[in-house]
């Protein structure tokens, strides 16, 4: 805690119970978890360890320096980008790579091997090994934890998840790997076909919803700021960067201590809403790099240190902004602090 004038206000029993539910909907296959991203922006290692008293025992990240920074607790992580030269000298014990492509396998191998993930290719074009080097044995011999893909559009109802089940089922028995994985937070709401034996869910985790199945996922993350000067404005005045909103009549209005440095972005000029007991303030005039201005006329008794609660349901207010429910998350700020309660 550094006493910031932002925080997130984190919902653990939300968080859990998203877990919970995701892995109830995935039946009989292990639920795992992305926390990749600094945990979707909410803290890694707080999500870990909730998830992990929970029962998760599975946890993905980008990158080793991720998995350094979860060492020392007692988890499993696989790193999904693979493994560059760069990376074999500091390798913690808990993490395993998942090799990605043909040049990773070699080097993994002339590293003394051991266990690993893999990641094949059934359609995204970004990273993994063909379905061809898996027939020409481009595996043979190595200790594979887990075998994976990723779906490109799961939170669609396309063709191509059909296509890509089919591909990556081709697949079962070719390879020396205990478990098979497909499915991220969209696929598990796809069906059993989609399960395999280990799920891994992310968006979801943290409040975000893309399909029906996802109706009872709990809002996880609610940015909170203070008010650092309230202000009168007549009418006519204009607030904010060029002028962009006018005063219809004489207003009360709250300066926050926020902006798009902290990842509430100039899309919110405007549209944004916060909340301070039942009272709703909407943003007006252009958010800026460190300051956001609330029309707070109806809330005659908030004043400078006082705190409001930003509107931030992913679903919408991923259509008010035009921002994925995956850029709202992952762009909150390091000048949060993130509470859990």
């Amino acid at each position: 805690m550094t006493d910031s004038p932002l925080r997130l206000r984190l919902n653990a029993a939300a968080l859990t119970a998203n877990w919970t539910l995701l892995a109830r909907l995935g039946g009989k296959a292990a639920c795992g978890a992305a926390v990749k991203a600094n945990g979707y922006g909410l803290g890694a290692r707080g999500v870990v360890e909730r998830l992990a008293a929970t029962g998760c025992r599975d946890f993905f990240v980008a990158t080793w320096a991720e998995a350094r920074a979860l060492a020392d607790l007692d988890v499993t992580l696989s790193v999904l980008h693979g493994v560059r030269a760069e990376d074999l000298a500091d390798r913690p014990r808990t993490a395993r790579p998942v090799l990605a492509s043909v040049e990773q396998v070699r080097r993994w191998r002339e590293a003394g091997g051991g266990p690993c993930d893999v990641m094949v290719d059934t359609g995204m074009n970004r990273l993994g090994i063909s379905a061809q080097n898996v027939a020409d044995g481009l595996l043979d011999g190595l200790a594979i934890e887990t075998l994976m893909s990723h779906l490109v559009s799961a939170d669609e109802a396309v063709p191509l998840n059909g296509r890509q089940r089919d591909a990556f089922a081709a697949l079962a028995g070719r390879t020396s790997a205990r478990r098979m994985s497909l499915a991220n937070s969209a696929g598990i709401a796809l069906g059993k076909d989609y399960h395999f034996d280990l799920t891994r869910p992310g968006i979801a985790l943290y409040g975000g919803r893309q399909r029906d199945a996802h109706a009872g996922i709990r809002q996880v993350v609610t940015p909170e700021a203070q008010i650092l000067q309230r202000r009168r404005v007549t009418a006519g005045e204009t607030i904010g960067y060029n002028a962009t909103f006018t005063a219809p009549h004489d207003m009360e209005v709250a300066i926050l201590n926020l902006g798009y440095a902290d990842g509430y972005l100039r899309c919110f000029s405007d549209k944004g809403v916060a909340h301070a007991g039942g009272a709703i303030l909407p943003v007006v005039g252009r958010v800026s790099m460190d300051l956001t201005a609330l029309c707070v006329d109806a809330a005659p008794d908030l004043g400078e240190g006082d705190w409001v609660a930003m509107d931030y349901a992913l679903p919408e207010t991923a259509a008010r902004s035009g921002l994925s429910q995956y850029e709202l998350l992952t762009g909150l700020g390091a000048r949060f602090d993130r509470v859990w309660a």
